[in-house]
C-alpha cells in the first residue's frame, strides 16, 4: 500500500513532536552542533519566531509527522532578504523515500511566491565519515540542485573530533536589476491547496 504523503504549514501544537524527531540529531549526530537538546519552550519559540517572516512545514505519512523544514534568515541586514537559509529534518527511519524531496520542493515554492532567490544550507562536513556524520546530507542538496560554494575547516568540535561546515547554494531564479519586495509569509495564503498537493 502507497503511503499518504501530505505537508501542512506547522503550528505550535506541533512543537513536541517536531521536538522528538529533532532530538536524536543533538544526541547522536553531527548533523547539528547544538550540545544540547532544547526545552519545549524553546524549540515552540524558534517556530513561532519563523512563522513571522518564513515557512515552516511539516509533513505527515499517512497522518503521523515524519519530518519538517523551514527557511530562516541568511543574514540580518535588509541587503539579504532575498536570500535564506534552509533546513531539514526526517526520521531517522523515514529517509530515502521522496520525502525530503517533497519538503524542500514546497518549501521552494513558498518562498518563490515570497521573491526569495537565493537558498544557502549550512552542513556539516567530515572528509572521512564516522558513526556521527555522513555525506548523505551534501547528496541530498547536491540532488536537489545545491552546489558547494563555501568550506570551513574546524570550526565545529563535537564528540571528541573536529568537524568541518560548508555552504551549498540554490538559486531559484534570475537576479533583475530591481528585485520585487520580500514578502513575508503572513501576508502569503500558503494554505491554498496547490501548493500542498
Amino acid at each position: 500500500m502507497n503511503a499518504e504523503i501530505t505537508i501542512k504549514m506547522a503550528t505550535i501544537m506541533d512543537a513536541e513532536e517536531l521536538l522528538q524527531i529533532y532530538a536524536p540529531y543533538v544526541e547522536n549526530t553531527a548533523i547539528t552542533f547544538e550540545y544540547e537538546v532544547p526545552s519545549l519552550g524553546e524549540f515552540t519559540g524558534r517556530i513561532e519566531n519563523t512563522l513571522t517572516k518564513y515557512p515552516y512545514l511539516v509533513v505527515l505519512e499517512n497522518g503521523q509527522i515524519v519530518g519538517y523544514a523551514y527557511a530562516s534568515m541568511f543574514k540580518a541586514r535588509v541587503a539579504y532578504s532575498w536570500a535564506v537559509e534552509t533546513s531539514i529534518y526526517v526520521k531517522r527511519d523515514c529517509r530515502s523515500k521522496g520525502i525530503g524531496k517533497k519538503l524542500y520542493q514546497t518549501l521552494e515554492d513558498i518562498l518563490r511566491r515570497q521573491h526569495v532567490l537565493n537558498l544557502n544550507a549550512s552542513i556539516a562536513y567530515a572528509a572521512e565519515e564516522d558513526e556521527h556524520l555522513d555525506h548523505s546530507s551534501i547528496r541530498f542538496h547536491e540532488y536537489m540542485g545545491y552546489q558547494k560554494v563555501a568550506h570551513f575547516t574546524k570550526c565545529g568540535y563535537k564528540y571528541g573530533r573536529w568537524y568541518d561546515m560548508i555552504w551549498m547554494e540554490k538559486m531559484l531564479g534570475e537576479h533583475p536589476a530591481v528585485p520585487a519586495p520580500f514578502i513575508p509569509i503572513t501576508e502569503i495564503n500558503t494554505l491554498s491547496d496547490h501548493l500542498f498537493d
